[in-house]
């Protein structure tokens, strides 16, 4: 396969494993905040994009890492 061709399928894969990651992330902290605590609306709303966006820089290395590696493996 090209090289080109070997990124983009990595990239595309990837986004698909770290993008449910983060957003799942994110939800499950609005989830808790809304239920367990007496916050406003903009604390909610800006505590949700933090964790999402948190979750997403510590996720995309790591996936897309793994992901490479895997499909390294199935080249061979």
């Amino acid at each position: 396969m090209e090289h080109e061709q070997v990124e983009k399928e990595v990239a595309l894969k990837s986004a698909l494993i770290y993008l449910p990651i983060s957003i799942g992330a994110a939800l499950l902290f609005l989830l808790a905040a809304t239920l367990t605590g007496d916050y406003t609306l903009v604390a909610r709303v800006g505590g949700t994009v933090w964790v999402g966006t948190l979750s997403l820089i510590v996720a995309m290395p790591v996936v897309i890492s793994r992901v490479k590696k895997q499909f390294q493996k199935t080249q061979q």
